[in-house]
C-alpha cells in the first residue's frame, strides 16, 4: 500500500528579498527570450539550433553590455539558458 504525504510551506521574504526575487525572474526571462530569438533565428537560417556551450560563451558577453545581469545569481540565468539552446 503506498501512501502519500503532502507538505505545505509558505515563505515570507524580506522586502530586499521579494526585490532580489523578482530581478532574478525577470532577468531570468530576458536571457531566455533572448536566446530563444536567436535559437529560432539560427535554425531558420542553417537547419540547426544553437549548442548550449555556445549560448553560455554568448551569456558572458551579454553580461558585459547589460551590466544588470550581474546583480542576479548566475545559475539562475544559466539555468534559463538549457531549454532554448
Amino acid at each position: 500500500m503506498l501512501i502519500n504525504k503532502a507538505y505545505k510551506f509558505r515563505l515570507y521574504p524580506t522586502k530586499e528579498q521579494e526585490t532580489l526575487i523578482a530581478k532574478t525572474i525577470g532577468c531570468s526571462r530576458f536571457v531566455f527570450n533572448r536566446f530563444l530569438g536567436k535559437w529560432n533565428d539560427t535554425y531558420k537560417e542553417t537547419g540547426k539550433g544553437l549548442t548550449y556551450s555556445s549560448c553560455s560563451a554568448q551569456l558572458t558577453q551579454l553580461k558585459k553590455e547589460f551590466v544588470w545581469l550581474k546583480e542576479v545569481d548566475s545559475i539562475a540565468l544559466q539555468s534559463s539558458l538549457k531549454k532554448p539552446c
